[in-house]
């Protein structure tokens, strides 16, 4: 049975809007950084059977490029999502997953201070839209917030989350020829683990009562390492592959929907005009970037 190439993306986002959800509802279960290193310890456990020969017949191209890999390892597995659960003790999964769609733009940025890459008119536009969405975002709606630079630490925190994961793409998409894809996330999965031990050994040590163990956090912590990591990356890349990234990348707006609307049914979330707006602010900055 054939199933159209969408299906996965929007399998793919489902599962991401999800993991910001998980990452709030278990937020009092388990501290952040033992949430990230479980959850890459899941993953790679799954994964590791699956690409294992694919990497070892690939590893001269890994080793060529070593420090590339271990600065997607440190951006994009330790850093981003460790920040995200860090944030989401202090703002709502919806807040985070608007923040999180502000990626595309922080990507355009990075690419013309960096890379010297020139900025369309319409990626100028979304850029200033997008940028307004988010100010109105963690401000809340508040003109008082915003000149008084009164911020939820929450929602910064994921912001320089959003940061990495910029930083994380532009590397991928540097080293896109050079760099076997499947094989490289193992072995970033890998790098990340060991960079997360000794933080995770120290906030066990550190907070008490660290961990209440429970079905629902054996189910976090096995959703955010199968579903949210390893089906959601195979997901987005047979998308990807199918309709090309440019075609795809649209379908990562539906993240803070989905977010929105598990957040809502589960969690008991409201969401506030401040969100709408800046979302719709955002989103809009995305599209408008992306226009030709």
């Amino acid at each position: 049975m054939n199933f159209p190439p969408q299906l996965p993306l929007v399998l793919a986002t489902i599962l991401w809007g999800g993991n910001f959800v998980i990452g709030r509802a278990v937020s009092g279960d388990i501290p952040p950084l033992t949430l990230s290193f479980l959850r890459w310890c899941v993953a790679f456990a799954v994964f590791f059977p699956i690409v294992y020969r694919r990497t070892k017949q690939e590893w001269p191209m890994i080793k060529a490029n070593w420090p590339a890999v271990i600065a997607m390892a440190i951006t994009g597995v330790t850093c981003f999502n460790t920040l995200v659960y860090i944030g989401l003790h202090y703002t709502t999964s919806i807040n985070a997953s608007l923040m999180n769609s502000s990626t595309p733009i922080i990507i355009y940025i990075l690419s013309f201070l960096f890379l010297k890459e020139r900025l369309s008119k319409f990626q100028l536009a979304g850029t200033i839209v997008s940028l307004i969405g988010v100010l109105f975002i963690i401000s809340g709606g508040s003109i008082k917030s915003l000149f008084a630079f009164s911020f939820n630490k929450g929602d910064l925190i994921v912001l320089v989350a959003v940061f990495c994961w910029s930083i994380y793409s532009l590397l991928v998409k540097q080293y896109a020829g050079r760099l076997p894809g499947y094989s490289t996330f193992l072995v970033t999965i890998g790098l990340g683990i060991i960079m997360l031990l000794p933080f995770t050994v120290y906030e066990l040590m550190t907070t008490p009562t660290a961990i209440n163990w429970s079905i629902g956090t054996l189910g976090a912590v096995f959703y955010v390492g199968i579903a949210a990591s390893i089906v959601a990356f195979l997901s987005w890349n047979s998308g990807v592959v199918a309709i090309g990234p440019n075609r795809a990348g649209i379908y990562l707006n539906f993240i803070p929907l989905f977010a929105a609307i598990f957040a809502i049914l589960f969690l008991g979330e409201e969401v506030i005009a401040a969100q709408l707006v800046g979302g719709l602010a955002v989103i809009t900055g995305v599209v408008l970037s992306n226009k030709k």
